[in-house]
């Protein structure tokens, strides 16, 4: 009697086991694969404003409470004219030099410089401006949606695309 009871104790624990077993493979099947990996290459870059362009790299930045990354591309010494975002924006440098300021006004004496490799945190609506030093990349993180207010729209010069 003994060995039949621990027959059965086994045959349900087996049972148990094949049916976990099969639960998460088929889960595995339906569980998205890994993020694409993005490739500089493949990143579309759009003008923004005159010497910047944008890239996604991934999320979309218009939709509300959605994770985003995006790219800045500057030219040297592309300036950003003084604006502020709806949420908190979170920026790398990944080449040249992004030198920052805060304030309503550009001002070449407020700009702090961040390298290749820096990062900051830039609150939501505190206003802002910039320049690239050199060729200039950085990117930029957040909870969208991703929105450019200007402080004073007719500093901003549109891309050489948009002028004619």
């Amino acid at each position: 009697m003994k060995n039949l009871s621990t027959w059965r104790v086994l045959l349900v624990a087996a049972a148990i086991l094949a049916t976990v077993c099969t639960g998460v493979l088929a889960q595995d099947k339906k569980s998205p694969e890994m993020h694409p990996i993005v490739t500089p290459a493949e990143l579309k870059w759009v003008p923004i404003i005159s010497g910047w362009q944008i890239a996604v790299v991934s999320g979309d930045p218009d939709k509300d409470g959605e994770p985003y990354t995006v790219r800045f591309h500057g030219e040297d010494g592309a300036h950003v004219p003084p604006h502020w975002h709806p949420g908190d924006e979170n920026i790398t440098v990944l080449q040249g030099a992004f030198l920052v300021g805060v304030g309503e006004k550009y001002d070449e004496q407020q700009l702090k410089p961040m390298n290749v490799g820096s990062y900051m945190t830039m609150p939501k609506q505190m206003r802002h401006f910039a320049r690239a030093q050199g060729e200039t990349v950085i990117q930029a993180h957040g909870i969208g949606p991703f929105k450019v207010n200007w402080v004073n729209p007719a500093e901003v010069t549109p891309p050489a695309a948009a002028k004619k």
